[in-house]
């Protein structure tokens, strides 16, 4: 049985196959930015926690 790590989710290296939800919400936000740049990505216990500063970019030309 697979036991989990210190942030209570089953390791996806380790047979698990949860994504922690701090990281789903980091996807979700990049997929939502679409282009742009994230400057600044905290990390702590292996997840993302706070994006400082982020940029977003709009191209105007090319598909939307």
């Amino acid at each position: 049985m697979l036991e989990p790590d210190r942030t209570g989710v089953q390791d996806s290296t380790r047979g698990g196959d949860r994504l922690p939800a701090a990281w789903r919400e980091f996807i979700r936000f990049c997929k939502d930015l679409r282009h742009g740049e994230i400057e600044r990505l905290s990390i702590q216990d292996g997840l993302p926690v706070l994006a400082e500063v982020t940029k977003r970019k709009i191209k105007f030309n090319g598909p939307p």
